[in-house]
């Protein structure tokens, strides 16, 4: 089975974290890298679920 790899951007915006996804354009923001990480992971899975098989 092959894995999902998706490279991504930290970048500090003012008090919060953006981390983008090169991949796909999707991103995810939290005040800590970890939050918008996870925030990131959730729009990739919900993009899965709309992108056709």
């Amino acid at each position: 089975m092959m894995q999902d790899f998706h490279t991504t951007v930290l970048r500090k915006s003012g008090i919060y974290w953006v981390a983008l996804c090169l991949e796909n354009g999707l991103v995810g923001q939290g005040i800590s890298k970890e939050t918008a990480i996870e925030k990131l992971k959730e729009a990739i899975e919900s993009f899965k679920g709309l992108a056709p098989n």
